[in-house]
C-alpha cells in the first residue's frame, strides 16, 4: 500500500468518528508516523549522513570570562549586559516573591536573559511532496550551546536580530520562505508563537511555521548540512540523545 492510499484509508476512517470531518494536515501526519515511506533515505543512511556533520563539524568553542567578549559590555546605567548594537539579548537580574508553591518558598535573586523585544526568532521547517510523499527539510546546525555542537534542526533558526542582519553579516538561508511566503508560492500550514524555558529566559518566546512548498518553487544552493527527512525519520532520531533540537520538537508537535 503507498502513501496515498494510506492516507485516503485513515480518512475515511477518521471521519467516522468525527462530527465536523477530519483535519487533513493531521491525518497526514498520523499516516507519515507510520512508517518510513522515504524513497531516498533509509534511517541508516540518514544516521550516518548526521554522525558525518558532527564528526567534520570545524567550529571550536573556548570558555572566556564575560568580560571579554568582544562586542558586549556591562551597561552602568540599566545594570544589564548586552550586545552594543542593542540588538539580539541581554543578561539582567531579576528578584521573585511569593514563591509559595515552589522549592525555596522566601523567593529568591537570579540572572536571566532577555530578548530584545521579548520575541526571540523564527523557526520555520520546510515541506514539499515529493512523489506525494511530504519530505521536511532540517538543518544540521551547529551551536556554542550544543550538548554535541551539532543538532537536527529547523530549514530556519534565526533570531530577529539576525533577520535584520544586525551581526553584520549574511542573511539566514531561506528566510523569504517564512518571512514572505506568498512570495515564493508558499502556503502556511502552520504559524504560531511558542514560549520558552521561563527559568532562564525572560518573557522570551519564538515563533514557529511550517510551510509548504510545490515542485516547481526553485530552492537556494544547499550545503551537506540540509537533509529532506520524512516526519517518520525524524521521530525515531529524536530516540537518540540530543541529536533532535528543542525547536524542530516543538514545531512537529503540532501535527
Amino acid at each position: 500500500m503507498n502513501f496515498v492510499e494510506a492516507l485516503s484509508k485513515y480518512t475515511d476512517f477518521s471521519n467516522k468518528f468525527s462530527e465536523v470531518g477530519s483535519d487533513s494536515l493531521r491525518n497526514e501526519a498520523v499516516v507519515e508516523s507510520l512508517k518510513d515511506w522515504s524513497e531516498y533515505e533509509t534511517i541508516d543512511s540518514i544516521k550516518s549522513w548526521f554522525e558525518g556533520e558532527q564528526k567534520n563539524c570545524s567550529m571550536s568553542i573556548e570558555d572566556i570570562p564575560l568580560m571579554d567578549c568582544v562586542g558586549w559590555s556591562f551597561n552602568e546605567e540599566n545594570g544589564v549586559f548586552g550586545h552594543d548594537s542593542g540588538e539580539f539579548f541581554y543578561i539582567q537580574g531579576v528578584r521573585v516573591k511569593n514563591t509559595t508553591a515552589r522549592e525555596v518558598t522566601g523567593g529568591w535573586d537570579q540572572p536571566i536573559l532577555t530578548q530584545v523585544g521579548y520575541n526571540g526568532g523564527l523557526l520555520g521547517l520546510l515541506r514539499k511532496k515529493i512523489n506525494t510523499i511530504p519530505y521536511y527539510l532540517v538543518d544540521a546546525k551547529a551551536e556554542p550551546g550544543n550538548p554535541d555542537k551539532v543538532q537536527i534542526s529547523p530549514t530556519l533558526q534565526a533570531t530577529f536580530s539576525n533577520l535584520k542582519q544586525a551581526h553584520g553579516g549574511k542573511k539566514p538561508k531561506f528566510a523569504e520562505f517564512f518571512e514572505t511566503p506568498e512570495l515564493v508560492n508558499g502556503k502556511v500550514l502552520f504559524d504560531q508563537w511558542m514560549s520558552e524555558d521561563g527559568g532562564r529566559l525572560y518573557l522570551k518566546r519564538n515563533k514557529g511555521m511550517i510551510v509548504e512548498i510545490g515542485d516547481s518553487v526553485d530552492l537556494p544552493k544547499m550545503s551537506s548540512s540540509y537533509k529532506w527527512m520524512t516526519l517518520y525519520q525524524i521521530k525515531c532520531l529524536i530516540k537518540e540523545n540530543s541529536w533532535v533540537s528543542p525547536h524542530i520538537r516543538s514545531i512537529i508537535s503540532h501535527l
